[in-house]
């Protein structure tokens, strides 16, 4: 069990990357006063928070409705994985949280825009969340499961976000890039994993 909450976790944590998150929270409160940031830092997480309880509570039964099979799910899962490992590794802009029409959208709120959605619950995030409910053999267990992991990566990002100052002091630009390669190596490997496991399942490998 711990070892699945972990696993969970680290996915989850890794893919949020509240470390890389820190130099676009800089730039998007850069004119806001110290307590409008504060707000926007609860109001982006609380946003985020609404949206991935919605995926946790809903998740197997939206890929149900689809017809979409575990194994199927899990390739799909692993190779959006991979491809935002390969932003990771290589610093290039998450294709998978901001396109450009989203980048030159200046009229949402920041907390909600591009905050909450799509840098914290963003489509990795939330396919991270329908991929360990899809067929995992007790639904209140995932539940706590994933409830409990999003609680601490959320618990994580705001921290981040709090201290995005000292952070980008501490480690630099260059920090940051270290640690977020670092978490995208991680994370190519669970993909590369998440794929096999998925192959497993449609029984295209023994």
């Amino acid at each position: 069990m711990l070892n699945t909450f972990l696993q969970i976790f680290l996915t989850i944590f890794i893919v949020i990357d509240p470390v890389g998150i820190v130099p676009l929270f800089i730039s998007a409160t850069g004119r806001m006063t110290e307590e409008q940031k504060k707000r926007t830092i609860w109001k982006a997480v609380g946003v985020a928070f609404i949206v991935l309880g919605v995926f946790i509570l809903a998740g197997r039964f939206i890929l149900s409705f689809f017809g979409i099979s575990p194994g199927s799910f899990y390739v799909a899962g692993g190779t959006l994985f991979f491809l935002i490992s390969i932003d990771m590794l290589f610093g290039q802009p998450k294709r998978t949280k901001t396109s450009k029409e989203e980048e030159e959208d200046d009229s949402s709120s920041v907390a909600v825009f591009p905050l909450a959605i799509p840098m914290i619950a963003g489509p990795g995030t939330i396919t991270t969340l329908m991929l360990y409910s899809a067929d995992a053999p007790s639904y209140l267990t995932i539940t706590l499961l994933l409830f409990g992991a999003v609680i601490l990566s959320l618990a994580g990002v705001t921290l981040a976000m709090f201290s995005s100052r000292l952070v980008l002091r501490v480690l630099g630009r260059t920090g940051v890039s270290v640690v977020e390669r670092m978490m995208g190596l991680v994370l190519s490997g669970l993909a590369i994993q998440f794929v096999y496991d998925g192959l497993t399942k449609l029984g295209i490998l023994g």
